[in-house]
């Protein structure tokens, strides 16, 4: 496992606090990592966005967790691989360091926490280990929103972010799976981030957030991601990289180009899901939106109640 429990939380022992926390990390795999356990005891909200990749999150609910993040709410973007494959001339470790730099630099911008998992790109796999890995990371931010890809998806990272999305709703509750970190008291409402994808079912939003209020605040997240948009997002595959302009009018066209991709984006998802944005905003001001993220409700984890739904995403029905 790539994360370690919190050793702290330990009964009295006759060997004293540091020979528990010598025998706990005695007993974990190499390369574990300290992994806090969240403090739920301010009131706010806590949501946990899973994205298969460095980027997903950003481009799918950064808009979104910008406003959480702007009531105080506690939200948290994690990357389940580290994207070490995904450029046109790097690849591996350097890669991996790049991109999780990258996020963490995006998380500041949008006033979130970041992490990336130590998964190769394109290897993700929905085994018993990446469950309770899930689990694990649930519990620990003690979230009451749960949000990650459907699992109809083009790319098997993303198909797999959603199988293990679902996989551990429920089990988050579960006392004896994964002992080692207490269960929540009760399941979070999980939902999938927005696609395109027909079949088997299209995606259907339960809730559509106007994000014009942050859109700058995304398109400025988003372009942290330098390796993408030097990479994949300039040319449209990995065939070659085009640099970010070091010449400030190039660089600042090069920005404009990436802002209005952005945009565009939310742009799309608003007009296609105006009706959606009508019923939850009201028709006059769902007119003036121009731009949104768009979130459907996973039958698999809680399913709240419209008063409830309400309390969860305040963005949108304010106090």
């Amino acid at each position: 496992m790539r994360s370690h429990r919190d050793a702290s939380r330990t009964s009295k022992t006759p060997w004293g606090a540091a020979g528990v926390i010598a025998l706990v990390l005695a007993f974990l795999p190499a390369g574990t990592r300290c992994r806090a356990a969240a403090d739920p005891g301010d009131g706010k909200l806590r949501i946990i966005v899973f994205g298969a990749h460095p980027d997903d999150c950003e481009l799918k609910a950064a808009g979104t967790a910008a406003l959480w993040a702007a009531q105080g709410h506690h939200v948290k973007f994690v990357s389940v691989t580290n994207g070490d494959i995904g450029h046109a001339e790097m690849s591996g470790g350097a890669l991996a360091q790049r991109r999780t730099a990258e996020v963490k630099e995006a998380a500041k911008v949008l006033g979130i926490e970041s992490e990336v998992l130590d998964i190769h790109d394109g290897e993700l796999m929905p085994t018993l280990e990446n469950r309770k890995e899930f689990v694990r990371l649930i519990r620990e931010w003690r979230a009451d929103v749960v949000m990650g890809h459907r699992p109809n998806d083009y790319h098997p990272d993303h198909r797999y972010v959603g199988v293990l999305m679902q996989d551990a709703a429920y089990m988050v509750t579960v006392r004896f799976f994964c002992p080692d970190v207490p269960q929540l008291a009760k399941n979070p409402v999980f939902l999938y981030l927005s696609d395109g994808f027909q079949k088997p079912n299209p995606f259907a939003p339960d809730v559509v957030v106007a994000t014009d209020a942050v859109i700058q605040k995304k398109q400025e997240a988003i372009w942290k991601l330098q390796s993408q948009i030097e990479s994949l997002w300039a040319t449209g595959d990995f065939e070659k990289v085009v640099p970010v302009p070091e010449d400030p009018q190039a660089r600042q066209q090069r920005r404009r180009e990436v802002d209005d991709r952005i945009a565009g984006r939310d742009k799309g998802v608003a007009d296609k899901y105006r009706g959606k944005l009508a019923e939850l905003y009201g028709p006059d001001k769902a007119k003036e939106v121009k731009y949104a993220e768009a979130f459907e409700l996973c039958e698999y984890g809680r399913r709240p109640s419209p008063d409830e739904l309400k309390k969860l995403f305040p963005i949108v029905w304010p106090k």
